[in-house]
């Protein structure tokens, strides 16, 4: 059999049993003399199998090798060494350099055309489909298979900084999740179609009978024909159903019976592509899927889409899902290097959408993964935290369903950044480098815009209702609860004293500071241009006529300036703008030595830098002198908005002063508190459908809780981790059935007290019991591949009261539960 014969029947296998057959078929060929160990050793099962953890990384990192060979090739096109110090020093440059264009990718005619280089097509079964991916990369010869696509561990691209890929082991990794045999075909030519076109199959060794005696496991192998990959001449190219056109250079993979997760096994046009883009956040190359499966999918009206990275499809869907927008630009000497981080805030309502449903859209399209703060390099995801980042770190829970974080480190120190994932690029290492990351972007996010948008998404929860005081108190009074249960639930919720006077001493904000805060005041709303006109200085003093701004030796100083540019300039992904610091003249003081820093190069050498986007016309920098500086010491610093035309620069002196002093305070012990005054149990908020039947109603509270009849309780957990408020819901299918069996009204009355005291000190002692225990919930992932996800709790409770425990609860004595819990 010729070996193009030999390609066309794996090729044209459309599943893992077809190319079973076919092997079966031809003894003669695949005979075990004929298989070599992958990587030229027989013991690489570990390293195989222990690469990325699911199916869809492990397709991403076949992209990103598309990607470099495609780079790869546009160098030596243009006659250059990768590795020389000529060749682009980062995937940015060379985007820059070999694709002067690439701006115009931005419009879809443009984006598609360069998209039909890297093709993803899904042929075969309709569940388990098998994928080709195409690039019209650097390729290879048949003769150096074993040395690139054949290779483990040799780091073939470390040299390389132009291109993603360097431990020579990441491909691997999709050979996993081929099936149950671990098919994958690879075919290549040479870019400059030079040679034959090249092929072979690689697969997971099937032990023997007397191999399973001797081998604690198997390995994987290739397929060389008399001790020679395969090959033959293909002339002008082969037809192997690319869109748009014939192969003829690059290479060809074809991944048998790939295990996609549920949710993306469909159309892959539209399901993979929503997992594949929250994995490559910002790709270099935009990249084409296609539906090969038409007779599976005959309504697909779009069975060819490209895709360009999760962050251009949350600017094309800003206007429908996004509330606000922006970033901090951190350069700090804890983490060696500089990283962005951008927040998007979803809209907590969509389209006359509910709550609920909001949040199930908002998942679908953007949260397939359940990737809530990401970590890319170069655009590719290496790592991501879920929604605990959010709830645990920040304290915002009621944001966790509209908070996409994304922290680029691409520009950190490679040391740092080589402690904080695994070498498979797709999750984080547990170790004091990702911790260390992990506070500081907890630590700025907290002192960020984001804390004025959690106050105010916080402050839709005020609203107005009947007073539950005497209420609450009358159902405490009814408890059994003794010294120690006092105690327990004091440590929970951090409990308020009582004053003298029997008044509470925390106060609930009014109705005028409600709407103020709900609404931002009065100020006039902010129309930002495109691009900025001017840029001022609004910090610092005029000192013999130069301004100076002081900023004190261990502290910080946040420079602010006003600029009429657009919020979203700087993290925009059409012609985004940039603000850059640079220091111009540095005067010591009078005291320094010969042995003290000399004139600074960077701005990083003197300062940590944060960097805000801008916020209706304010951009503010905030600047922390590093330990090297003393008091006395000067910089005059230039600070640059990139406009069209000419950047627009102010100039000033930053001074460093002495270190602030705390003016004698000391902080004293807090004493403890008298355990028969405490107050400050959660808020009882009673919720109605309407508002003839209550002031608090579902409508009101639409933005930020879903209620209907399935309802029976939220619970709000503050940023503070206490147990804030409890919304009951009077008009839940239970009560209103439990009231049915009631007579008279004074039966009805009855009912409602049973039920608000019973789902109000359920929640109450099930939130402290829990809580003070230390219990962590958690939930199988969707996709059967990930971590078990973590429940908050307060979530858990809604879903504990929302099935049968209400029904139950209205028919148990609630003082007996309080005594067994006592005990």
């Amino acid at each position: 059999m010729t070996h193009e014969k030999l390609f066309w029947l794996l090729y044209e296998a459309d599943k893992e049993d077809t190319v079973a057959e076919v092997i079966d078929s031809h003894p003669e060929v695949f005979h075990d003399g004929n298989w070599v160990p992958y990587g030229g050793n027989d013991n690489n099962f570990g390293v195989v199998e222990n690469q990325q953890a699911a199916p869809v990384p492990a397709l991403v990192e076949k992209i990103t090798n598309s990607i470099d060979a495609i780079l790869m090739r546009k160098c030596l096109e243009n006659g250059v060494d990768p590795t020389s110090p000529e060749a682009p020093q980062s995937i940015e440059k060379a985007v820059e350099k070999y694709f002067p264009e690439h701006s115009n990718w931005d419009l879809p005619k443009f984006r598609q055309e360069q998209a039909e280089d890297i093709q993803i097509i899904a042929q075969g079964l309709k569940y388990t489909p098998s994928l080709v991916i195409y690039d019209n990369g650097e390729g290879q010869h048949p003769e150096d298979f074993d040395d690139t696509f054949l290779s483990l561990l040799r780091g073939n691209k470390n040299e390389i900084h132009f291109v993603q890929g360097k431990y020579n082991m990441g491909g691997s990794g999709a050979l996993v999740f081929c099936g149950d045999k671990r098919y994958q075909l690879i075919g290549s030519r040479r870019y400059d179609e030079s040679g034959d076109f090249g092929f072979t199959l690689l697969r997971r060794h099937p032990l023997s009978g007397e191999e399973r005696t001797r081998k604690k496991n198997t390995w994987y192998e290739y397929l060389k024909i008399d001790g020679s990959i395969p090959s033959f001449p293909i002339g002008n190219g082969l037809d192997l159903g690319l869109h748009n056109r014939p192969f003829t250079t690059g290479s060809i993979l074809k991944l048998y019976s790939y295990n996609l997760p549920s949710g993306a096994k469909s159309i892959i046009t539209r399901d993979l592509n929503r997992h594949l883009n929250e994995f490559l956040f910002e790709p270099a190359l935009p990249v084409y899927t296609i539906e090969g499966r038409r007779d599976k999918y005959p309504h697909d009206k779009n069975p060819e889409r490209d895709l360009y990275g999760l962050k251009r499809r949350l600017e094309d869907k800003q206007d429908k899902y996004i509330d606000e927008t922006f970033s901090l630009d951190c350069e700090s000497e804890d983490i060696g290097g500089k990283i962005k981080i951008t927040c998007y805030v979803f809209k907590s309502r969509i389209d006359g959408k509910s709550v609920k449903e909001t949040k199930k859209a908002i998942r679908s399209e953007f949260f397939q993964n359940n990737m809530r703060v990401v970590f890319s390099v170069n655009g590719q995801v290496h790592g991501h935290y879920t929604t605990e980042f959010i709830s645990r770190s920040l304290k915002y829970g009621l944001l966790k369903n509209y908070l996409l974080i994304h922290v680029d480190v691409t520009d950190l120190d490679v040391e740092f950044r080589n402690e904080l994932f695994m070498a498979s690029r797709d999750r984080l290492k547990q170790g004091d480098e990702s911790s260390t990351l992990r506070n500081l972007v907890a630590k700025e996010l907290k002192s960020s815009r984001l804390k004025d948008i959690y106050k105010r998404r916080k402050s839709s929860m005020n609203v107005e209702s009947e007073s539950t005081k005497d209420l609450v108190r009358q159902f405490a009074e009814n408890l059994s609860m003794d010294e120690d249960m006092t105690k327990l639930l004091n440590q929970t919720l951090k409990l308020d004293q009582r004053s003298d006077n029997g008044k509470q001493k925390r106060k609930s904000p009014s109705s005028k500071q409600r709407k103020n805060s709900s609404r931002g005041g009065d100020k006039p709303s902010f129309e930002g241009h495109r691009h900025p006109s001017y840029f001022n200085l609004r910090s610092g003093q005029d000192v013999d006529g130069r301004r100076v701004i002081t900023t004190p030796l261990g502290g910080q100083r946040t420079v602010k300036f006003e600029t009429d540019v657009e919020d979203q300039y700087f993290d925009r992904v059409r012609d985004p703008g940039d603000l850059k610091i640079s220091i111009l003249d540095y005067s010591p003081n009078e005291t320094k030595g010969g042995d003290e820093l000399g004139h600074p190069d960077q701005v990083s050498d003197i300062f940590d830098i944060v960097k805000s986007s801008p916020d209706k016309g304010k951009i503010r920098v905030r600047m922390k002198p590093k330990s090297n500086v003393s008091v006395g010491d000067a910089y005059q610093t230039k600070v640059s908005l990139s406009a069209p035309g000419q950047n627009l620069e102010e100039i000033f002196w930053v001074k460093i002063g002495k270190p602030r002093k705390n003016n004698g305070s000391t902080k004293t012990e807090k004493s403890e508190p008298d355990l028969d005054n405490l107050i400050g149990l959660p808020e009882l908020i009673p919720v109605f459908e309407s508002a003839d039947k209550g002031k608090a109603t579902w409508a009101n509270l639409a933005d930020v809780i879903d209620m209907d009849y399935g309802t029976i309780m939220h619970p709000f957990v503050n940023e503070e981790d206490r147990l804030e408020k409890i919304f009951v819901n009077m008009d839940s299918r239970v009560l209103l059935n439990y009231k049915s069996s009631q007579s008279g009204e004074e039966g009805i009355k009855i009912a409602e007290n049973r039920y608000l005291s019973s789902v109000y000190f359920h929640t109450l002692f099930l939130y402290t019991i829990t809580k003070n225990r230390g219990y962590q919930i958690k939930q199988p992932p969707e996709d059967g591949y990930s971590q078990p996800e973590e429940v908050e709790l307060g979530d858990y409770l809604k879903d504990v009261f929302d099935s049968y425990y209400s029904e139950f609860l209205l028919n148990f004595e609630t003082g007996v539960l309080i005594e067994a819990i006592a005990d």
